[in-house]
C-alpha cells in the first residue's frame, strides 16, 4: 500500500477470555519499512508537536495502546494539492494512523496514562529537527483547555518561518 495523506489502518482486534490480540504492521502491506519504535505515556493535555525531520523525514504508524488522542498532521510536501493543510484525527485505543514521510506530527492526549506506539522509517536526527508553532494562528487549533507543552515545542517556528526557512521540503 502507498498513501500519498495520512490514513486510519483498519486492523481486527482479536478478543476472548484471555484479553485481546492486533496485528499492526506487516511489512509487505507498506512500502516503507519502520527501522524503530518508541512508546510514549502522556498525561491528560499533554500535546506533543507538530514535529518533522528535514532531510532524514520519517514516515510513521502511531498506535494508540491506551487512552484517547486527537493527532494532528500537516501536510509540508510543496507540491502536494493538500501543502500546508491540517489533517485531525480523534484516536481511541487500537487505533492505528499511518502519516508518509513530509507532514509535520502531533497530538494532544485526551486522557490521563495514556500511551503510544511509533513506529518509524528513519531514526531521530538532532541536527534534522524542527517543528510547527501550535499556536500559529494560520493552523487555528484554537485549544479549548489548558494544554501542557514542553519549552522546546513552544519555541517552534510559525508557518512563515518554514515557508522561508524550508524552501524543498
Amino acid at each position: 500500500m502507498k498513501f500519498k495523506k495520512p490514513k486510519i489502518i483498519k486492523k481486527k482486534v482479536f478478543s476472548d477470555a484471555r484479553g485481546t490480540l492486533q496485528e499492526i504492521y506487516r511489512k509487505k502491506d507498506f512500502s516503507e519499512t519502520f527501522i524503530f519504535s518508541l512508546l510514549v505515556s502522556c498525561k491528560k493535555n499533554v500535546f506533543r508537536g507538530l514535529h518533522f525531520q528535514k532531510n532524514k523525514q520519517q514516515a510513521k504508524l502511531v498506535v494508540v495502546a491506551s487512552g484517547k488522542i486527537i493527532d494532528y498532521c500537516l501536510d509540508l510536501r510543496r507540491k502536494s494539492p493538500t501543502y500546508l493543510k491540517l489533517n485531525k484525527y480523534k484516536l481511541k485505543k487500537n487505533d492505528i494512523l499511518y502519516i508518509p514521510r513530509g507532514f509535520a506530527h502531533g497530538y494532544l492526549a485526551l486522557e490521563n496514562k495514556t500511551k503510544i506506539i511509533y513506529f518509524l522509517s528513519q531514526y531521530y536526527s538532532k541536527k534534522d529537527e524542527s517543528g510547527i508553532n501550535y499556536n500559529d494562528e494560520i493552523l487555528n487549533l484554537n485549544f479549548k483547555r489548558n494544554i501542557i507543552i514542553s519549552k522546546k515545542d513552544k519555541k517552534n517556528i510559525s508557518v512563515e518561518n518554514f515557508k522561508k526557512k524550508f524552501k524543498s521540503l
